[in-house]
């Protein structure tokens, strides 16, 4: 083979070759030959400004890890792709955007500012000062960047902020305004309602077949069965490998006392005679000691002498206390002491104690045959992490590789399960978990046939499932949802008939005529006085329905009506009260500043829009 080719490669096709070759290096270069692979694939331009896909995957993978992080408990199959990567992209047009406009306006940052902004964040420094190495490792590890990148990242993300706090401080609100709005929040209102109930007009209320069938023919996207499958799915848990009887008699015997030990916990009762630190501390605490020997009664020393108040009363007591609760000093001493004994002085943090031990309880302990199953279960679980790690690993092997779930369940001694009516909204658990039924509506497994990846659904619970049956969203026939219709149309007749009745009362009372000129009113009025805005004693639509309406002029009532989840409501709104007397100088101010901010927010806003609808985007 060797000498045809060195054959070959005298003949007068490869000499042509040779020559076309060297005649394109020369007159056009190497990039004639291999330029189209030297440029760095792009996935937009802005304003004919490449953002490069390098540029655009870091900032996917970075904001993957900053939504897992925000997580709980961490699990990448409920992060939605899709989602973040056309998040990240317009996100880098926003960016690029910004930084044309902020270079047309001349704003931009030398290099001379770049370092001495690096030199001055603080995960860049050890010790107080700027490091070099702290400065190469977390841009590398925890940026994922190189230094030119980092610091052209850093440029953009400095003349960005500098556009965005130049328009936001800019925002400006009148003082009359932040008045307004300040009486507006403190202002009340007397209203009177009168309710009107669904009995009222029950007996006018009617509905037919014919307007069922009419409902139902023009709303048949509200009678849609929807779109569900049955899963089939196995669950691997830790408890599942727990092996109790792989526990042999003597581990219970030995974590039983080690059980024991703990929870027959000693509580000593004692009391003391706290001589707190002082100029007279010394002729105290040997005083104190004197009378102890002669036979004192060490409570009534306590309530002449200890500067503890709280226990002094009690003749020094201080209660049933365990190990760590209470100074070392003092605690060494306590447990050091027979019934009866009294210590001699005792220094701590608090000052010198003499204690007293008073009595001795120890807990009582349940005996191993109360506690052996709990302590098997609890040493199985534990011992299972390596079993389940392996159940896991194989499980998810077996079941990638096979065609269904039955053997992978066969194999490892699990149980095959079945759900029906799983949607894609979800259901019970494991289908509560939306990585599970992402990956349960996928394309691979839906339509295809395959099981899905071992999905981690909590704390050691793994499942894999796969969609035994599948049934599309279908229209539910008539006869099904007549009763839904039939109660939906009563609803709606009703309503109109205490509106039609609601506006009936106004007109009457708008035109000067009282309540009690109305027959056909049988309730009577509510009163509310000085009520603001949340009023929690009344309705929130009939809170609002008041507060929405015009101000009474000459003393006569408003009308109005709001709908409630119990019927109609008949709303005569009587005075409002401006109460603009009270209006607090400080809030005031405190007002006026949170305005302006929300006002340069806006502005902010509506500037990047623009410039973002006035940008030319391509995308390959």
């Amino acid at each position: 083979m060797l000498q045809d080719i060195r054959d070959n490669a005298q003949g007068t096709i490869a000499k042509i070759i040779i020559v076309v070759l060297i005649v394109s290096l020369s007159i056009w270069g190497m990039d004639a030959i291999i330029g189209g692979f030297s440029g760095e694939p792009e996935v937009a331009t802005v304003n004919g400004e490449e953002i490069t896909e390098r540029e655009y995957l870091r900032v996917v993978q970075m904001e993957s890890q900053r939504r897992l992080s925000q997580m709980e408990t961490p699990d990448p199959s409920l992060l939605d792709e899709n989602l973040i990567r056309r998040e990240v992209l317009e996100g880098l047009v926003q960016e690029r955007v910004l930084t044309q406009d902020a270079a047309a306006q001349g704003l931009e940052l030398s290099d001379a500012d770049i370092d001495s902004l690096i030199t001055q964040m603080p995960q860049f420094q050890l010790d107080g000062r700027f490091n070099s190495d702290q400065f190469l490792a977390v841009v590398r590890n925890n940026y994922g960047m190189g230094i030119a990148e980092f610091r052209e990242a850093l440029r953009t993300q400095v003349v960005v902020n500098h556009i965005r706090s130049g328009i936001s401080q800019s925002g400006f609100i009148a003082k009359a305004g932040a008045e307004k709005l300040m009486g507006l929040q403190g202002q009340t209102r007397d209203f009177r309602t009168l309710a009107l109930s669904a009995e009222e007009v029950a007996d006018e209320v009617a509905v037919s077949d014919e307007d069922i069938a009419e409902y139902y023919q023009a709303n048949q996207a509200l009678f849609m069965r929807p779109e569900t499958v049955t899963a089939e799915y196995i669950t691997l848990s830790l408890g599942a490998v727990a092996d109790p009887e792989d526990v042999s008699e003597a581990d219970v015997q030995a974590r039983y006392e080690e059980r024991a030990a703990e929870m027959a916990n000693e509580e000593r009762q004692t009391a003391h005679i706290l001589i707190e630190d002082g100029d007279e501390a010394e002729l105290t605490i040997a005083e104190v000691e004197q009378k102890l020997a002669d036979g004192e009664d060490f409570a009534e020393l306590a309530k002449t002498y200890s500067a503890d108040i709280a226990s002094a009363g009690n003749g020094g007591d201080v209660g049933y206390v365990g190990r760590g609760l209470f100074d070392p000093a003092y605690e060494e001493a306590m447990f050091a002491l027979n019934i009866g004994e009294v210590s001699g002085p005792v220094r701590s943090s608090f000052g010198t104690h003499f204690i007293k031990l008073l009595d001795v309880r120890e807990s009582e302990v349940p005996g191993l045959d109360v506690m052996a199953d709990d302590i098997r279960a609890e040493l199985a679980l534990e011992r299972a992490g390596e079993a389940y790690a392996k159940a896991r690993s194989d499980l998810a092997d077996s079941a990638y590789s096979a065609d269904n779930l039955m053997d992978p369940a066969s194999e490892l001694g699990l149980e095959l399960r079945e759900k029906d009516g799983v949607t894609r909204d979800g259901g019970m658990p494991p289908f509560d978990h939306a990585g599970l039924l992402r990956q349960l509506y996928s394309e691979d497994v839906l339509e295809e046939g395959y099981n899905t990846e071992l999905i981690d659904v909590g704390d050691n619970v793994s499942v894999v499932a796969r969609v035994k049956e599948h049934f599309p969203a279908a229209q539910l026939p008539l006869d099904e949802v007549e009763g839904v219709i039939r109660a939906t149309l009563e609803q709606q007749k009703t309503r109109e008939l205490l509106a039609a009745r609601a506006e009936e009362i106004i007109q009457a009372l708008t035109s000067g005529r009282s309540l009690d000129e109305l027959d056909s009113v049988s309730a009577e009025w509510q009163s509310h006085v000085a009520q603001d805005r949340n009023a929690a004693t009344t309705m929130p639509a009939v809170v609002a329905k008041a507060f929405s309406m015009p101000r009474p002029e000459s003393g006569a009532a408003v009308y109005g009506r709001a709908e409630t989840a119990s019927g109609v409501v008949v709303v005569a709104l009587d005075a409002v009260n401006d109460n603009v007397e009270d209006i607090d100088a400080t809030e005031l101010t405190q007002l006026s500043r949170f305005m302006a901010t929300l006002q340069g927010q806006r502005e902010y806003a509506a500037y990047q829009q623009y410039l973002r609808d006035n940008a030319v985007v391509e995308r390959p």
